[in-house]
């Protein structure tokens, strides 16, 4: 079994979800008293979120590449960023370590291949379902379509990330609104739905909704063991 890095924190709320995941899965593999070997270097979502919002992208390269490096000074044998949005820097931070960044995104466009959607809606942060670092990889790598909601949706989506699910907060109207969205995005084509933020799937669950949902948390998991237990 090798060591998972994790850059974490991005909320804490969803990296506990990864620690969890990770550890039952290596637990259902392995049986007895076996647990996943994990360095995790965990992150002030403060200061991240402030750096997003005045989108200082070259900052937060800075800050990822150094927790990867301690994650892989640490000993891991490959990395994981615990959020979707920070993948806009993957190439970044691979280019600065020797271990592998397993992409969160493939793991999901590897899923949705192996279904196979190809017309899919994306939901997360603004930055996730706005801009192309997440949407162009999916269609790039994999030919699958993404829908996104309409901007005011998105911004209902993104409110709900950053004020209630970043915070432990879980809210019925906010589930209700996320739900809407999704069976407005089934009937415009989309064939399931990407749950493109770590968080989400706190707030969502499969059995919310007969549309197939697909949590790229989990789905992030399963890539790592695969990739971590021979």
């Amino acid at each position: 079994m090798q060591t998972i890095g994790l850059i974490g924190g991005m909320s804490w709320e969803s990296t506990q979800s990864y620690y969890q995941r990770l550890n039952q899965g290596v637990k259902d593999k392995l049986g007895g008293l076996h647990s996943a070997k994990i360095a995790l270097v965990s992150l002030d979502f403060a200061e991240i979120a402030t750096l997003q919002q005045q989108q200082n992208w070259p900052k937060m390269a800075e800050i990822l590449i150094n927790a990867a490096q301690q994650v892989e000074a640490a000993g891991a044998d490959c990395l994981l960023i615990c959020t979707n949005t920070m993948h806009k820097l993957a190439e970044h931070v691979q280019a600065a370590i020797s271990i592998p960044l397993l992409h969160i995104a493939d793991a999901v466009g590897e899923q949705l291949t192996a279904s196979k959607h190809k017309k899919v809606a994306l939901l997360g942060t603004s930055f996730t379902m706005e801009q192309d670092f997440y949407t162009q990889r999916l269609s790039d790598k994999f030919g699958i379509e993404v829908l996104i909601p309409e901007p005011d949706e998105r911004a209902v989506i993104h409110e709900i990330i950053y004020t209630e699910l970043c915070i432990g907060i879980i809210n019925p109207d906010s589930k209700a609104a996320y739900l809407r969205i999704i069976n407005q995005l089934y009937q415009q084509g989309a064939e399931a739905i990407i749950l493109g933020c770590t968080e989400i799937a706190l707030l969502i669950q499969h059995t919310d909704t007969a549309i197939p949902l697909f949590d790229s948390t989990a789905l992030h998991c399963s890539m790592a063991l695969k990739h971590s237990i021979n």
